[in-house]
């Protein structure tokens, strides 16, 4: 177990290249400094003179160019940062582009309250004059009853960088601050940092190995509880207060709005799993103990692999043909992406310091998508690169489509293109193997990393963050002891009296940016449970449901989560495809039992 590199001494061909954003640090420079004249061109231009809809249906397109010009400046910065954290000239770079932003925001925030200020019949003109603005003035009118003074809002915009604060601090105390130094284990001391118990240690085989790095790596996270917990109350503080600024009844209110869905499709996705999901991760964890030999399951157990000698190792050449057979049925376009990903360094695979942690896909629109993975060339790697793919095919075709105000769609939908390659790998691994053990393996990767990962550790957060804001709407101040709490609440509830919730495992809630990202952690078990019920159908009617699916990526976000849905043949507005989504993970903990069986005999 090495020591990470520093980003200097990685492999080149194994990082992404940025230069089709920017050729160089120099040239970001430079359209930094071109876009600010821009934008006051802009405003000079409209500021104070919207007063003809063909006027303003002009303004909103020179609007939208300029921010296509600022994408690029701000997924460059990030991209930068996200590589190495403590690069001195990413963190110069993400400043500018952070500023640029700002500015940005701030200077043309004229355009939506003078918009606003408009008559109903003078912005449904602007949609006569330009079709193509529709969704733009309907998010528009959307925002109208939460629409501060104009002064205020340009105000607020200008802050953006400033309200952005505590994430960053939370993202340097993590992943520069944080020493975590080495271990002991097996008479022999192991470095230990988060990429590597994220990526290896936290679900090592060896039991020893892995309850010594989770001590290790949770005592050190005890040492900056009380900062962690101080910057996180800071962010959770700034949204109660624009929650009530802009007159919601409460921050989840607030949060849910832009994501077009209701209370009910939140509270649902929240209540069901805690409740019916439970017993059966239950089982699982049953399994676990038994195929072991563990006397007492313990939480950090509970990420082992159930057959880790099944595992294959694999290179980064090697996923190719495994991502290319499983996602095939996607067609040639979905796949000429795939490749280009490989061949043109989209994807960044290596290990080093300072390199954010986990996975994750950036599309900036105008150019294309970038995927953050760190290789540990295990298998279940493969199924981590085919979830970003999935994000990566979802806005490589919406932005084809779609102009920027119309490519995002709703976070509740994020995270079903992304689930649903992992489901597609899965059927595919399993359609084409009739080794028992492989099978279980898979059948294993599918709940401990798809299922698991989505709607277990992600819906937990999403359980946590709902009790973290029931106090924030009580104007409470949270503490490390409120955080850890809540968040050891929460998993004892879900686990019960078969799994035992060791001392540290309630600082979990440190680990996670989600909290920093409005709503999110429960959408990833939302999006999962429509990818169920696709990857089904893909599955039952092949060719048909693909079309199908494939139109729902191109919509982008010109229709709502329960929209995208029914286009997908899945009705979200009713329970249905959650339970069935549920009852299938019991199927598959049921096969893994048979399987148990019949392998241990």
């Amino acid at each position: 177990m090495e020591e990470l590199d520093t980003r200097r001494q990685v492999e080149t061909q194994y990082t992404w290249d940025l230069t089709d954003l920017f050729a160089s640090d120099e040239a970001f420079y430079k359209a930094g400094e071109e876009f600010r004249p821009l934008v006051e061109s802009f405003v000079n231009k409209y500021a104070g003179k919207l007063a003809d809809p063909s006027i303003d249906a002009t303004a909103i397109k020179e609007y939208m160019s300029l921010a296509e010009r600022l994408v690029p400046l701000g997924a460059y910065a990030s991209l930068s940062l996200a590589a190495d954290q403590g690069d001195a000239n990413a963190q110069e770079i993400a400043s500018t582009a952070s500023n640029l932003s700002a500015y940005f925001g701030s200077e043309t925030s004229f355009l939506s309250s003078e918009l606003l200020e408009k008559d109903e019949a003078h912005l449904e003109e602007i949609k006569s004059i330009s079709p193509d603005l529709a969704g733009f003035v309907d998010k528009l009118l959307k925002e109208k009853p939460y629409r501060l003074d104009a002064k205020v809002e340009k105000v607020l915009a200008s802050y953006s960088n400033v309200f952005d604060g505590p994430y960053k601090l939370y993202q340097k105390t993590k992943l520069m601050d944080m020493d975590f130094g080495t271990f002991e284990a097996e008479g022999i001391d192991i470095p230990l940092s988060y990429l590597s118990y994220e990526g290896n240690l936290e679900g090592h085989e060896n039991t020893e190995i892995r309850r010594n790095a989770f001590r290790a790596f949770h005592d050190k996270l005890a040492e900056y509880q009380h900062t962690a917990a101080g910057t996180y109350d800071i962010h959770l503080k700034q949204e109660k207060t624009a929650a009530d600024l802009r007159g919601f009844d409460s921050v989840i209110d607030y949060l849910l709005h832009p994501q077009d869905v209701d209370r009910e499709l939140y509270h649902r996705q929240i209540d069901m799993i805690m409740n019916d999901l439970a017993p059966h991760m239950r089982r699982y964890a049953r399994l676990l103990k038994q195929v072991h030999g563990i006397d007492k399951m313990k939480y950090e157990d509970l990420k082992i692999s159930l057959d880790p000698a099944s595992e294959p190792e694999i290179s980064v050449e090697e996923s190719r043909q495994y991502i290319n057979d499983a996602l095939g049925i996607l067609g040639d376009d979905y796949l000429q992406m795939v490749n280009r990903a490989y061949d043109e360094r989209w994807i960044d695979f290596v290990k080093n310091k300072g390199k954010s942690t986990g996975a994750f896909c950036s599309s900036p629109y105008g150019t294309h998508p970038y995927i953050l993975i760190s290789w540990t060339s295990l298998m279940t790697e493969v199924f981590v690169l085919a979830h970003e793919l999935g994000h990566a095919g979802h806005f490589y075709n919406a932005n084809r489509e779609q102009h920027i105000f119309d490519a995002r769609s709703s976070m509740y939908f994020i995270e079903a293109p992304s689930t649903m390659n992992e489901m597609l790998m899965a059927n595919y691994l399993l359609e084409n193997s009739e080794d028992p053990k492989f099978k279980r393996w898979v059948i294993s990767s599918i709940i401990s990393r798809t299922y698991y990962h989505n709607c277990v550790t992600h819906l937990l957060e999403a359980a946590y963050q709902r009790e973290v804001y029931k106090k924030v709407d009580n104007y409470e101040t949270v503490s490390a002891n409120d955080l850890n709490g809540l968040k050891r609440k929460v998993i004892e509830q879900f686990w019960g009296d078969d799994v035992e919730i060791t001392e540290g495992a309630e600082l979990t809630w440190m680990r996670q940016p989600h909290y920093y990202m409005g709503l999110y952690p429960y959408t990833y078990s939302a999006g999962l449970t429509i990818a169920t019920s696709m990857s089904k159908r893909v599955r039952d009617e092949g060719q048909p449901a693909v079309d199908d699916w494939l139109n729902v990526l191109r919509s982008g976000g010109t229709k709502t989560p329960v929209e995208l849905a029914q286009m997908a043949g899945v009705d979200i507005s009713t329970d249905q495809p959650l339970r069935e989504t549920i009852d299938y993970i019991g199927e598959l903990i049921d096969e893994l039992e048979k399987l148990t069986d019949e392998i241990e005999g």
